[in-house]
């Protein structure tokens, strides 16, 4: 049975990295590459930090992109600091050299590349904002047909968003930060016929990074997997941190965990409500990530880690 092409466009968070070891994994896929979008991150440390841990897994091959696209409403450089940290782990710098390649071009353009010179339609797993996404779209709009669905961490359905009043003034707090930091590219992609499959937090507020789950990870160090992970989770643990971008890639190993429910959205650009994605009659048909059985998941997570 051939392999699952994905395309990864991640944005430098502790939860992207996490998400790129994983679907590094999982033996069904064949990753395209890994494109880097400087939303939740500063850039350079976290493209390094992207291809170090490529590095550590012996996966060179594995093409990693620098997206040059600028979003609209950054994000706390409190959270992007944590791509330095990550970079600076001493289980990523124990080789003088990186030989995973950062490719030449922008991420948007190896985006458009990738997609024109796969031979079957690829998944796009996005797990930052989509405004490389939208960009290669504006590129090169024929690459639609070659996206087979895009499964994005993303949005708020029917809880409230990530995006605090008291850090963005002027925000009524219904927006999640991957749409928040460039919801007119999120509605640029919400106008194209790909489908979509969201992992909103309204699943993810359920799935917490709990300490017990880190001690768990802390029994079996002696994998490096586990060891690198232990150390993201143990520099968020004294905050609310949830499985978010995690959550949205093991869906494709094992879907049967999950199930999904159908919702008519639009994205909100401007306004109180900038970067809510809003439950609309009428409006755009998207799949939802509603309910997952959390304990094979994180059974799932732990025995990937094993490596």
């Amino acid at each position: 049975m051939s392999k699952q092409l994905v395309l990864m466009d991640g944005d430098g968070g502790i939860d992207d990295y996490l998400s790129t070891i994983l679907l590094m994994t999982m033996e069904h896929i064949q990753p395209l590459g890994v494109i880097v979008t400087p939303a939740d991150c500063y850039i350079q440390p976290a493209v390094s930090a992207t291809r170090k841990i490529l590095d550590l897994m012996g996966c060179a091959s594995i093409p990693v992109a620098e997206s040059t696209v600028r979003g609209i409403n950054p994000f706390p450089r409190l959270y992007r600091r944590d791509s330095f940290i990550v970079d600076h782990l001493p289980i990523l710098n124990e080789r003088e050299t990186i030989s995973t390649p950062l490719v030449e071009e922008p991420g948007q353009n190896f985006m458009v590349r990738a997609l024109q010179q796969a031979p079957e339609p690829v998944t796009l797993l996005v797990t930052g904002p989509m405004t490389t996404v939208a960009t290669a779209l504006d590129i090169a709009p024929e690459i639609e047909a070659k996206i087979k669905q895009i499964v994005w961490m993303g949005g708020a359905l029917n809880v409230p968003g990530n995006v605090e009043k008291s850090i963005e003034a002027g925000q009524d707090g219904s927006a999640e930060w991957n749409v928040y930091w460039d919801a007119v590219s999120a509605h640029r992609v919400w106008q194209t016929n790909i489908p979509i499959v969201l992992c909103p937090l309204d699943i993810t507020n359920n799935v917490p990074v709990t300490s017990e789950f880190v001690q768990r990870i802390g029994k079996q160090r002696r994998y490096p997997l586990s060891d690198l992970a232990g150390q993201c989770y143990a520099l968020v643990i004294p905050q609310d941190y949830y499985f978010w971008d995690i959550l949205a890639t093991a869906y494709l190993a094992h879907p049967e965990f999950y199930q999904l429910r159908e919702w008519e959205t639009a994205i909100v650009t401007e306004g109180k409500s900038q970067g809510r994605t809003k439950i609309q009659p009428g409006g755009r048909k998207i799949m939802a990530m509603d309910k997952v059985d959390t304990e094979s998941f994180y059974s799932y997570i732990l025995e990937q880690l094993k490596r």
